[in-house]
């Protein structure tokens, strides 16, 4: 937009970034009071993230021509950064999120750049709508999802809309952003709980305590009335003599899926599909389940003490699939007659074992005909009949299930749609309590804007369906039992992103006290409320095609879009839609109008969509423009866009980092007129220590940060684009490896992705780079060449160093020809004897090869060594840490000072080369130093640059 004058962000600039990868990846092992109990949702992003994300991108870096504080020395600025990353450093700390103390500092922040923004604009002609100083700009996610983002703006005390195409994340994020801001600071007005702690008559009942006090009150009703209804479906378990006799509460069924026994002898007789009979594997508190064949039948038993080699695989053949034995004639079942077998409708259930509680842990009985008769004869009164699609799909059909209703038992069902039915009537009664209770009787609906009893009713009731929504996810046919030694408990469905089959699985009992139970789920979301959830700014939420929609105009953005082919969340979200449709049509019915999630318009890769996997990378790329294109045409002038785009480890090659996806929506992002002005690796998941070369898991986000590319925006060429890369990127590396004051340098982990960002900056800010030949440069070409960066440049090093740089990348440790090396020494300007005598390398037998760290000899001094390489010394350091530590280490630096840089970034060098062949141990190692560095350099400071050989303990 012309006229806006601009200045750069913080997170344009700099951002404690280890502070907050710590915050997030520590975020990932925190679930009681977290917003993800609330309800599942697919690769959701931290909040200390988000958090970070959106107060970096609104608050002006005080550096520069162009910050806030024009004429501040670069010291100063340095201070005044270093202020902001303090109060980051608080903000992204878990025990901080509701912090009133500290939000209120972030929040004074953000007021006082956008204060200066308005300053610096007052005379622009869209004054009064864009840059009014009393009204901060209100924030938009038009790929709301899990709603982290959207959760996280109105936090920091911004008007915050949420947008997406599947209503599933439309209803969380109301769950979220909209509905509790409406009726926060009100007393509850359901009947206590004897569990209810005694009130002051004075309480003030700020935030959500209130609300969360009646979802709580109404939740038990819930569970009370089902109770009555169903409750004989659950019966308890007679304990024998051995355990004190009376009764015990089940905890869970374990249940094994069977066929015929293919063997014609047995062929009248069920035969278990057991994938383990252990039930418990606790050092000294073991159990397993012993089949006792007697005949053509056979029956099970429990076992205590260490179980037989054998039980560990059950009835399955280790290794082999789906293939499993015939218990009573062990005869092999393949799996093609096993699926032939469940197409035809003749895949059944047998009970193996039932978990009940005991005073001192779990307790494992036998089989109960009595209890497998109770399950079976269950008679659910609706069923949902929509049929698995897409992702949904994958193996579930070839064993006979074909619609979301085939993966509940029929108890299970039965269950399900009672709770179901049962929150319909829950809301008049909440309506009548709480008009009863002196609240205003308008019967105008909530999704109409109501804020009377029957809205309050409706609220109330959305976190409701979410107990039934996160009862399907631990009450289906495709839960297992854990038998982990702190685990003894019923696995949820979504032990990944996708639906799929199990053996054997756990039935839990919605009434007992354990996981899966009413209560358990009732009180994780309760806590979630008062812990997580603001409620002070408002929030909306609503269901739009991120690629039309206008919500964006004139906001902050920050979004989290679908990663390709990564997952098809529609497929997935079916399984809660078709609940929650059932349960809330009547309060949504527009959000609720279809029989299953919306699926030809989600931005997927989705190939089973397309014809051909061709096609559907062109539906991404077209749909993600299209979308991206929104967001750079309405977003505010005044701020940078930030998106994130998930990576896995395995997506980084011999040709750096990157995939068809990443650069397919590179490639949307740069149509849609965006220039992207940074990347930050946020580590989203581990710590990146523990981070293996070529795990399948995402490992980090690539946060860019994008602007508005300049109109008139000219072309260059190939060649200017390259001169521009060498001069620009050298520099911007250096400083990610060398870090800043306060600011700790990016881990080698981290670098192939962070480097993105400059080396685009300079690509995406041109209309188009073109080729020799005129057609314009592919992003794929432009990230090789960006990629191609970190690992050259090795004229900066000595020639010992640079043959040994060379020679690595060809042979790693393995030794190669004399005659290759020979050639290759003459070209660095050295020889294989100069290598050899340097102590870097063996040469014999026509062989040369490059020692190990640990071959390095223990005793070296780089002080009375006459010929250092880089290389030697980067390797004895190496050697050192690992031996030692990193006091050690640091020893030997203090001998070696000079040395210091040229090591560091032949550190970062040779991890990325390693990264990207694949070799893990020794990219480990090179991490292991960088990531040590600073307390490295701290203890050679301490040392001093002058040591003894009696100090020098290495």
């Amino acid at each position: 937009m012309q006229n806006v004058k601009t200045p750069k962000k913080l997170i344009e600039v700099a951002l404690p970034l280890d502070d907050i990868n710590a915050a997030s990846a520590r975020e990932k092992s925190i679930r009681h009071g977290h917003p993800s109990t609330l309800h599942l949702w697919w690769a959701r992003r931290p909040l200390a993230a988000a958090r970070a994300v959106i107060f970096a991108q609104m608050v002006n870096d005080p550096g520069g021509d162009r910050g806030y504080a024009p004429g501040m020395t670069k010291a100063q600025a340095q201070l005044e950064r270093e202020r902001l990353f303090g109060i980051m450093r608080r903000l992204v700390t878990w025990e901080n999120t509701n912090d009133g103390t500290v939000l209120a500092e972030a929040r004074a922040e953000i007021i006082k750049s956008w204060v200066e923004i308005c300053e610096q604009n007052k005379s622009h002609p869209q004054a009064r709508e864009l840059f009014a100083p009393a009204r901060l700009p209100a924030f938009h996610d038009p790929f709301a999802g899990g709603g982290a983002l959207p959760l996280e703006a109105q936090r920091l005390g911004l008007e915050s809309f949420a947008s997406d195409l599947n209503p599933v994340p439309v209803l969380i994020n109301k769950a979220m952003i909209e509905i509790p801001p409406i009726f926060a600071g009100r007393r509850p007005v359901g009947d206590p709980l004897p569990s209810d702690q005694q009130m002051d008559l004075s309480e003030n009942w700020a935030g959500t305590a209130g609300f969360a006090a009646d979802v709580r009150r109404y939740g038990e009703w819930v569970r009370s009335q089902a109770l009555e209804c169903i409750g004989h479906l659950y019966p308890s378990i007679d304990l024998p003599s051995e355990l004190g006799r009376g009764k015990a509460t089940v905890i869970a069924w374990i249940w094994a899926r069977t066929v015929r026994s293919p063997n014609p002898a047995f062929g009248h007789a069920e035969v278990p599909l057991a994938s383990t009979f252990i039930l418990a594997s606790k050092p000294g508190k073991e159990a397993y389940v012993e089949p006792v064949v007697d005949g053509d039948s056979y029956r099970f038993e429990i076992r205590s003490g260490k179980p037989p080699a054998s039980a560990k695989s059950g009835t399955k053949v280790p290794g082999k699939g789906s293939g499993f034995v015939c218990i009573l004639s062990n005869t092999s079942i393949d799996g093609k007659y096993i699926k032939e077998e469940a197409q035809a409708g003749r895949m059944g259930v047998k009970l193996l074992a039932i978990v009940a509680e005991g005073q001192r842990g779990r307790i494992y009985l036998p089989p109960s005909e009595e209890h497998e008769k109770t399950a079976l004869q269950a008679k659910p009164e609706w069923v949902p009949t929509q049929e698995l699609v897409g992702k949904a799909r994958d193996q579930m059909p070839l064993y006979g299930m074909n619609t979301f209703g085939d993966l509940f038992t029929s108890r299970q069902a039965a269950t399900l749609s009672t709770f179901s039915d049962l929150i319909h009537k829950s809301r008049q009664k909440i309506a009548v309590d709480a008009a009863a209770a002196g609240m205003d009787d308008d019967p105008t609906p909530l999704r109409d804007g109501g804020r009377g009893a029957v809205a309050y009713a409706e609220a109330i009731s959305v976190y409701l369906a979410f107990i039934v929504e996160k009862m399907a996810e631990t009450h289906s046919s495709l839960c297992t039992w854990s038998n982990a030694p702190k685990n003894e408990l019923v696995v949820s469905t979504f032990r990944r992103q996708a639906i799929a089959m199990t053996w054997d699985f756990a039935e839990s009992n919605p009434f007992a006290r354990s996981s899966g139970s009413v209560e358990k789920i009732t009180e994780a979301i309760c806590r979630v409320l008062p812990t997580s959830i603001p409620a002070s700014a408002s929030g909306s939420s609503s269901q739009a095609n991120a690629q039309a929609q206008s919500i964006t105009a004139g906001k902050v953005v920050s979004t989290d879009p679908p990663y390709y082919d990564n997952i098809c969340y529609a497929d997935l979200s079916d399984f809660f839609y078709v609940w929650l449709r059932r349960t809330l049509r009547p309060v949504f019915p527009d959000l609720f109008a279809t029989l299953s999630v919306p699926k030809l318009e989600e931005l997927v890769a989705s190939p089973y969509r397309e014809d051909l996997k061709g096609q559907a990378e062109e539906y991404f790329l077209s749909g993600m423009t299209s979308g991206m294109r929104q967001l750079a045409k309405q977003a505010h002038p005044a701020f940078p866009t930030t998106i994130y785009y998930a990576f896995k480890q395995s997506d980084t090659t011999d040709l750096g980092t990157g995939n068809t996806g990443w650069e397919t929506f590179l490639e949307a992002v740069l149509q849609a007129g965006f220039a992207i002005t940074g990347t930050w690796p946020i580590r989203t998941e581990r710590d990146a220590r523990s981070i293996g070369i070529g795990a399948n898991a995402l490992a980090s986000s690539i946060v860019l940060v994008c602007r508005q590319r300049e109109a008139n925006a000219p072309s260059i060429s190939r060649r200017e684009f390259l001169r521009e890369l060498k001069e620009q990127l050298a520099e911007a590396i250096e400083v990610m490896i060398g870090g800043s004051e306060g600011v700790s340098p990016v881990a080698p982990v981290d670098l192939a992705q962070a480097v993105i960002g400059p080396g685009m900056g300079i690509f995406s800010k041109y209309a188009a780079v073109l080729e020799a030949d005129g057609t314009e440069m592919t992003v794929h070409t432009a990230l090789t060449l960006i990629n191609r960066m970190l690992v050259e440049g090795e004229d900066d090093f000595d020639s010992d160093t640079q043959f040994c740089m060379s020679w690595f990348d060809e042979q790693g440790w393995a030794a190669g020809d004399f005659g290759k090396a020979d050639v290759l020494a003459r070209a660095k300007g050295t020889s294989v004897e100069r290598v050899r005598q340097a102590g870097v390398a063996l040469a014999s037998s026509g062989k040369v090869k490059l020692l190990k760290p640990l071959e390095y000899p223990s005793d070296w001094l780089p002080e009375k060594d006459n010929n250092t390489p880089v290389w030697e010394a980067l390797h004895q350091l190496i050697r050192a840490l690992r031996a030692h530590g990193e006091a050690a280490a640091g020893s030997l630096l203090a001998r070696m000072p000079q040395r210091a840089e040229p090591i560091r970034n032949l550190a970062y060098r040779l991890y990325t080369l390693c990264e990207r062949k694949g070799w893990a141990e020794d990219a480990r190692a090179y991490n292991e130093l960088i990531t040590s560095w600073a307390s490295i350099d701290a203890a050679s400071h301490e040392k001093g640059h002058i040591g003894s050989q009696a100090d020098l303990d290495i």
